[in-house]
Formats: structure tokens, sequence, C-alpha cells
């Protein structure tokens, strides 16, 4: 898992409050297409863990960005530099896990359409580490632990996670937003297989609002909806094609190609974290894994594919109690939060 990003001394700067939730737009992609497509990016041995490209477009922050994968970089260990430009600052709003906000609920969605199956091992591994986050809370033994440097004006955040129930979501999937390129078919997971379905941003709250619904759950700052889709599901920032830098997606052999996962707050304010299966070893020479600074991808539980989303899982989690509605929570002046700082640093 990743290392969380331990704040320096921070402060609140009233210069550097964000205006509002500002709408998606095509332009915010274009900008980070152009700037953080794998395409546009090169690995060093002395800078491995640098990712490139902005860390939010619109109201979708904590964007987990695709790295390329560099043998020089599977050699080196060694600490590295932040992503960003820390010290991170608080933008002067509210924050999760506070004692007026509540415990934390996490809620895992596992999206397990028909012809779409999800092992129950990989959801089985992501539940467990979940509920050992919860296990732990109070401890200083991991990386939620840092939760208790942060405040909101509602409040010191606390270490106080609790797992909501897993839910295995059977509905089908929508009609695709987006639209699968004919040479993404192919060529993009580690076993060589590719997309045959692709949803947009709206899409995804779509579905995450009608589990809630379903199930009776609340929309408010104890409660965050992790959404998993999916293997052969690509997503996108946007509807329509993919073939533009217009777009911003999951790994594949496009201009789009930008990200592995993202948190964010829908319209209705629930907070909700979008993860797409995890592809690593992919013929496009991107990843999304440990493989960006190991040789092979790390698999403590034997589990590539759950060991690889666990760490995802972390970085929106940790992100979002601290930057609930991406707008005035902490980040630093590039946008960066806690976990982008140090994205890809793992550590010997």
């Amino acid at each position: 898992m990743e290392r969380a990003f331990r704040r320096r001394r921070l402060r609140t700067s009233l210069t550097l409050v964000a205006a509002g939730a500002a709408a998606l737009s095509a332009a915010g992609a274009t900008a980070m297409a152009a700037t953080g497509h794998p395409a546009a990016r090169t690995a060093t041995a002395s800078a491995c863990a640098k990712v490139n490209g902005p860390a939010r477009v619109g109201r979708i922050a904590g964007i987990v960005r695709a790295v390329a994968i560099n043998p020089a970089c599977q050699t080196s260990h060694a600490s590295d530099p932040a992503n960003g430009k820390p010290p991170l600052w608080f933008h002067g709003g509210n924050v999760m896990t506070t004692k007026s906000a509540g415990a934390l609920v996490v809620t895992p969605i596992f999206w397990d359409p028909a012809g779409h199956s999800m092992g129950l091992a990989y959801k089985k591994i992501i539940t467990r580490y979940l509920a050992g986050v919860a296990s732990s809370s109070g401890s200083h033994t991991n990386v939620f632990s840092t939760l208790r440097e942060y405040f909101g004006t509602n409040g010191q955040m606390r270490y106080q996670v609790r797992l909501g129930t897993p839910i295995n979501d059977t509905d089908p999937l929508p009609a695709s937003g987006c639209t699968v390129a004919s040479n993404d078919t192919t060529a993009i997971y580690a076993d060589n297989s590719g997309y045959n379905a692709c949803l947009d941003d709206n899409q995804v709250i779509a579905e995450t609002n009608s589990v809630i619904g379903a199930n009776h759950l609340k929309i408010n700052l104890a409660h965050i909806y992790v959404l998993y889709l999916p293997k052969h599901v690509e997503s996108c920032f946007f509807s329509g094609s993919t073939l533009t830098n217009a777009n911003a997606c999951t790994i594949n052999h496009q201009p789009s190609a930008a990200y592995c996962a993202y948190h964010s707050m829908a319209p209705d304010h629930a907070v909700y974290a979008n993860m797409p299966f995890p592809i690593y070893h992919s013929p496009v020479g991107f990843t999304c894994g440990s493989d960006a600074r190991f040789p092979t991808v790390q698999t403590p539980n034997g589990n590539a594919d759950a060991d690889t989303e666990i760490s995802p899982t972390s970085h929106e989690i940790m992100e979002a109690a601290t930057d609930p509605n991406t707008v005035n929570g902490w980040y630093d002046r590039l946008g960066f939060e806690n976990g982008d700082e140090c994205a890809y640093v793992f550590g010997a």
C-alpha cells in the first residue's frame, strides 16, 4: 500500500479558497489529457514516482493516474519527492470522521452484473482489508492514523472507521455511455483481454445512487460509497468518444488514457469513489499497480487483482475523508491531495 503523506505545518489561506464546485468541462479533460495522458509521460530512475498531470478536473479529484512501466524504476525503491507541491492547505470546509460528523462508514459496492462476474476471492480480500482498517480505528499502526492531523470547520478529524455492509450489486450494465474503441477490445489487461463496455461518470453516480436508494442508506459526511467496477468495463469522465484527449479514461490505446481511480461528491452530496478493475502488466505499457516500482506485482494475499486494488482503495478513502466535496478540504497549491503526493511510492 502506498505511503500516506504526512502534512507539514498547515494553515488556512483565504486566497486559496476555491470559488465553488466547477462543472466538469471538456476543456478540463483536455488539460488533463494534454499533460497527464500516459503517452505524454516519461519515467526516469531519478523520479520514478513522479506522476505528471493535474490531480483534479472539475469536481473529480484524487485522481490516481496511470504511470509508464519503466524497468529502471523497478530496481529502485528509495524514497521519492512528493508528486505535488506540499504542504497541503486547508480551504475552509468540512471534513469526514469528526466527532460531529460521526465515524466514517465505508460501504463497498461490488458491481457484479451477468456476463461480468467478479471473483469471490477479490471481493473477500478487499472486504477483509476494509474490516481491518475499521478494527484498527484509533491505533497508530497504519496510514489511516494520519487522519488525526487534519481538521475542518466541523471539527478535528479522528481515525474512526466502520465497515458498512458490503453490497453485491447484480444490476445489469446500462448501455455504454462512452464508446469502446475497436483496438481496445484486446490487449488491455495482463491476460491480453480488453473492454466490452464503457461507463461515464454520470452512469457511475446513477448506479451508486440506485444502490443507496434500494438499500435505504444515508447520504452525509459519515458515509462513503466505494463502487468497484467489474473487469472488461472501461471508465471515462465523459460520454461519447474515447479517441480524443477531450475525454479522460482508464488505460487504453487512445489519447484519452489517463487514470486508475478517483473520488468525488455527487450532485445529491453522496461521497463516492469510482474503482475500475485494476490494470497491471498491461500490454499497453502503463499500470495502476505495484509493477510501477517492482518487477512483479506484489501479492501478499496471493491475488494480484485484489492486492493491486487495495492501494487505490486506501488512496481514495483517505482523500475523500480529508476533501469530501473536492472544493474546500485539504490539498496543495497544485490541487494534489494527501494520497496523490505519494502515489506509487511503496518503499522497500
